[in-house]
């Protein structure tokens, strides 16, 4: 009988399933879905919202998208790890009723709530004990709720991040982990707790955080109605939960001090593994508590996220053709033209404020236009090139936080499947660039494994991990894209 590990990778776009065997390492099923990007509720300008029960119904279908695929037995499936979008905010009441929709990762509301309590609990509390300021995290979009929507607040029973959601749709426990209560500014890791100093700032009763589980770990099982609902046997173990990014880095084995893992799907992202607790003096990237992080051997992951990314790309798909034009087409048309799109820039902050901007909300900016000599291949290769630059502005704050940012993993998926958009990265950011097969689905399964004790460690889990091809920087190339640069710079500045 096979030994199966169900992977769940839950994002803003889409809810993706893999089924991994775990003696093999290799994928047996996979399905995302909807095929179509899920909606994004914006009430206002600069909120996001999203329905969580949609993110169950999705686990739903792909749950029996994969047993259908994979023609799963009963006895067969021993783990469920869980991936989610980070920062989200879900909240429910006594009976696990959602009381309103969540305000996701890139909702904009809470920044100057976060900014008001960086200023009154002071850097000097905030940088060293929270690694951050309270920003548009999860802390401040609870503040919000209970400050706009005092009738909501009143009823909630416990708050959960989108991940610890879905576990209770599954295990009927409301749980989290020490990742989770880092990414949403709950943890202050001084004292290696949730920050009493930040709740009583913003007057929230502890008890409305969920038990804090480690993220590899038993963290309930399947209840009879859940197995009923998905079509699997009741009593699988939960045994690993992380947000999006730290799983992202773990699916590509990324684990150790200097090594960095990226991704470029709606948003775009770098993401640093350092043993020292350090920070960005202005919070524009990020650290949180990485899934192998312990006292004894502390690992702290440093998130660079540029909101605007694969989000910007679908935009200029839907205006320049929608289905009559695919990804492939639009590569195809942009690497017509020569680098530096004739001085075409684009500034892709659209997508709610940006961190590395301080929160401020930039927007998107198209910089530079001529009417009688661009066109849309420019138009798509400025794109490509303004999201790259984002995420060089982002490299330098990282460097001077004293990382080593020569080698990034990812997984050959979204946008890193344009060959432009590799070409411009490895070269703008004078990186190596190493692709492998696996998305946050497989991470999260080889997580399960992991937790769940079927596999020792790391490196047993990683064994089918395929690296598929590595791009260096061409020397040749290397002036014209820090012109690239240079100019993307000079065409923020106009717009800051």
């Amino acid at each position: 009988m096979r030994r199966l590990l169900l992977g769940y990778d839950i994002g803003s776009s889409s809810v993706k399933a893999t089924l991994l065997d775990a003696d093999t390492g290799k994928v047996v099923a996979s399905e995302g879905l909807p095929k179509v990007e899920m909606p994004i509720h914006a009430p206002q300008k600069e909120w996001a919202e999203q329905d969580p029960e949609m993110w169950w119904k999705y686990i739903i279908e792909t749950t029996h998208a994969v047993t259908k695929q994979g023609n799963v037995r009963s006895g067969e499936l021993k783990a469920i790890g869980i991936s989610y979008q980070m920062h989200g905010l879900v909240c429910v009441d006594k009976d696990g009723k959602v009381l309103r929709s969540s305000i996701i990762w890139c909702d904009s509301r809470a920044v100057a709530i976060g900014n008001k309590a960086f200023e009154i609990l002071g850097e000097d509390y905030c940088l060293p004990n929270l690694l951050n300021s309270p920003g548009n995290f999860t802390a401040s979009k609870l503040k919000w709720v209970q400050e706009n929507e005092p009738e909501v607040y009143s009823k909630i029973h416990k708050i959960m991040l989108p991940g610890d959601f879905i576990a209770m749709k599954l295990s009927g426990e409301i749980k989290t982990s020490e990742t989770g209560l880092s990414e949403g500014i709950f943890w202050d890791f001084k004292e290696n707790g949730v920050s009493e100093k930040l709740l009583d700032y913003y007057k929230i009763d502890s008890s409305l955080l969920a038990e804090v589980v480690p993220s590899f770990s038993h963290q309930g099982t399947v209840t009879q109605h859940a197995a009923d609902i998905l079509g699997i046997d009741m009593g699988v173990p939960i045994t690993y939960r992380a947000g999006d990014q730290p799983n992202n880095a773990f699916s590509l084995n990324v684990l150790e001090e200097g090594e960095l893992a990226t991704t470029a799907g709606t948003s775009g992202t770098v993401y640093g593994v350092s043993k020292s607790p350090v920070y960005d003096p202005q919070s524009r990237v990020n650290t949180f508590v990485h899934v192998n992080h312990s006292q004894k051997d502390p690992r702290y992951g440093v998130l660079l996220c540029i909101n605007g990314t694969g989000i910007l790309n679908s935009w200029v798909k839907r205006l320049i053709g929608g289905e009559a034009i695919t990804y492939p087409q639009m590569n195809d048309l942009a690497s017509e033209t020569a680098i530096g799109a004739d001085g075409l820039s684009f500034i892709p902050f659209g997508n709610g404020v940006e961190r590395i901007m301080q929160n401020k909300p930039v927007g998107a900016h198209m910089m530079g236009l001529n009417l009688l000599q661009h066109d849309r291949r420019h138009v798509l290769r400025a794109v490509q090139e303004g999201i790259v630059s984002s995420m060089k502005y982002g490299f330098d704050i990282m460097k001077d936080m004293g990382l080593n940012l020569n080698t990034v993993k990812a997984g050959k998926a979204n946008m890193f499947l344009s060959p432009l958009f590799r070409e411009a990265f490895v070269n703008m950011n004078q990186v190596s660039l190493e692709l492998y097969d696996t998305d946050g689905s497989q991470g999260a399964a080889r997580g399960a494994g992991i937790g769940a004790g079927i596999y020792t460690d790391a490196k047993e889990a990683f064994a089918g991990l395929e690296r598929l091809s590595v791009f260096e920087p061409k020397k040749e190339k290397a002036s014209a894209y820090s012109e690239v640069y240079e100019q993307w710079k000079v065409a923020l500045s106009r717009v800051m």
